[in-house]
């Protein structure tokens, strides 16, 4: 429900899972219409992690342009077949295609690898290789 602790106004989202919360229903989460990733900066490259679970590697698409990595994917869930006698208080079903996009400085695009394994997308996105200052001797 609302945080009475701090006197805000409920939400649209508060009233109606207010309503739902006699039948049981677990309704404090909401559905998040992308997906969650990690990126770290590991010195010679940088390393993102995407959870991607229910999506198939088949349905992930990677593509990189103007040092800017995107990460398109497909999430398919099939649905139970109901039976007449079952009565679902709530019965969800994800599906949809989420795309998210990230600027790379320094990005080396000819020196990128991508695994997926177990719903984690990792890509490992080297960089360029900046040339060392060279000192001149001054005869």
């Amino acid at each position: 429900m609302y945080n009475q602790n701090l006197n805000l106004a409920p939400t649209i989202f508060d009233l109606l899972s207010r309503s739902l919360d006699s039948f049981g229903t677990p309704l404090k989460t909401y559905q998040n219409e992308s997906f969650c990733c990690d990126i770290e900066d590991m010195g010679d490259h940088y390393q993102l992690k995407a959870d991607l679970p229910g999506v198939k590697k088949e349905d992930i698409n990677l593509s990189f342009k103007d040092g800017v990595l995107t990460i398109k994917a497909v999430h398919h869930q099939k649905k139970n077949k109901v039976k007449e006698q079952e009565i679902f208080l709530l019965n969800e079903r994800n599906e949809g295609v989420y795309e998210r996009s990230f600027e790379f400085e320094e990005a080396d695009e000819k020196n990128i690898y991508a695994a997926f394994v177990k719903g984690e997308l990792d890509v490992n996105i080297g960089k360029i290789k900046q040339e060392k200052e060279k000192l001149i001797k001054i005869n």
